[in-house]
């Protein structure tokens, strides 16, 4: 009986599973050594999902009968499941342009914060935007991230510290949802700092009295979902116990424990994490040994965004200790006003020269290991049987050049493939 499916992508020289066994994620030696097919085909069903990957001729005598909607000729090309992006914000008004300078003759992060700067700009800007335009804005950006590579990012509110906004935010998240390919991985950061006038007992009471239980009806009605709950644990931001208080709550809700920790002070996150049974945690610049070996053993994600040790000038995160300890390192692009970069392959080139990581790492924890830090490994992350079609067909024989290129992946990103839907297609050619 002859199959109808959506996509065949054939002949490509190399087709980058990351894994092949359903691994939800890598770690250690499993990061290195990337399952990588020479000379390979991807099929994709009319249902979006994954039905074979394999060597071009056995891919072509199984489905002789087969006809599809569409093939692609990837000959001299390579085929990588698409990005992850594990940490976002992308919903805002009010860039921060200005404060780069500030940043680049010596101002640190707080001290800008404390200027009436940094988040609270942005939250003056974010809380007097209409839906329609943060809409706008953000589905441009998502658009950005989806022509570099990324075909799932989680999505961060967190510029509103109140109800009204914070949910003026989730909603916009939710209908960027219904209205682009991009998969989402929607997060409830209402924790993100505390608001003017406010102290943390009152921020923090706001957030459980108020914000949560709205939330919660909200969900259950069907209007908003969300996956993530997320508080900036911090000096100066959210203290351990009011951290720990906001997290259980959201877990109790059903929402995965996926916060920031460890960036400025060492604040003994990481543990809290690992306790609570935290899905991920976010920056990590400041975790102490003791913090690695508790995310290593509750099997806790640590998201590395090397873009902002890199803007802010702080200590890298400690990837490769993270990594010799067993930990499930993953990588996100922490695009927001502070941070203003789209590019996943960007993220990877700045790991590997400046936390030390391999390539093939690299790719793993923007890949799989994303999509484990935001509950998704079963369906994303890899090119696997079963899995979403998801996937990017680079215009280079040899997969490293995404990385290898800083910036290059305006040339190299042929196409972007959602659920075997071509969403972009770079045909660019030059005339010399």
């Amino acid at each position: 009986m002859s199959k109808h499916h959506r996509l065949l992508v054939e002949n490509a020289s190399q087709v980058v599973l990351v894994c092949s066994n359903g691994e939800k994620y890598l770690t250690k030696d499993g990061m290195k050594n990337l399952c990588v097919i020479e000379n390979g085909s991807v099929v994709i069903g009319s249902d979006g999902l994954i039905k074979a990957v394999g060597p071009s001729e056995s891919i072509r005598s199984q489905h002789s009968g087969a006809t599809f909607e569409k093939v692609i000729d990837a000959t001299g090309m390579c085929v990588l499941p698409g990005l992850v992006d594990a940490h976002t914000h992308p919903v805002w008004a009010g860039d921060r342009v200005h404060e780069f300078a500030m940043k680049l003759a010596g101002a640190t992060y707080m001290d800008v914060h404390r200027a009436g700067g940094g988040i609270h700009f942005t939250v003056e800007h974010t809380r007097a935007a209409k839906a329609s335009d943060l809409l706008a804005s953000f589905c441009s950006r998502l658009v950005r991230m989806q022509r570099a590579g990324t075909t799932l990012v989680e999505c961060k509110s967190g510029y509103g510290l109140e109800l009204q906004t914070e949910l003026k935010m989730l909603e916009v998240i939710e209908a960027a949802k219904r209205t682009l390919s991009i998969n989402i991985s929607s997060t409830y950061c209402g924790a993100h700092a505390v608001p003017r006038g406010k102290t943390v007992a009152e921020a923090t009471e706001d957030i459980l009295q108020v914000q949560l239980p709205r939330l919660r009806e909200l969900m259950s009605a069907g209007i908003i979902s969300i996956d993530n709950i997320d508080v900036f644990c911090e000096q100066g931001v959210f203290d351990l116990d009011s951290t720990r208080s906001i997290l259980q709550a959201g877990r109790d809700m059903g929402l995965n424990i996926n916060f920031h920790g460890d960036e400025l002070h060492p604040m003994n996150s990481a543990q809290l994490g690992a306790e609570l049974g935290a899905l991920a945690i976010s920056h990590l610049e400041e975790v102490t040994d003791e913090g690695i070996k508790a995310m290593a053993r509750a099997k806790t994600a640590a998201v590395l965004l090397p873009t902002t040790a890199y803007i802010l000038r702080l200590p890298q995160p400690r990837a490769r200790d993270m990594l010799e300890a067993g930990v499930i390192v993953a990588l996100g692009s922490d695009f927001n006003p502070n941070a203003y970069c789209c590019s996943m392959p960007i993220v990877m080139h700045l790991a590997c020269v400046n936390m030390r990581m391999s390539m093939p790492e690299a790719l793993a924890a923007a890949t799989i290991n994303a999509a484990y830090a935001l509950g998704r490994s079963h369906t994303h992350g890899s090119l696997e049987v079963d899995k979403h079609g998801d996937l990017l067909i680079l215009k280079t024989a040899r997969w490293e050049h995404l990385i290898y290129q800083l910036g290059g992946h305006q040339e190299l990103v042929r196409h972007v493939i959602i659920k075997g839907n071509v969403i972009y297609d770079n045909d660019r050619t030059v005339d010399l």
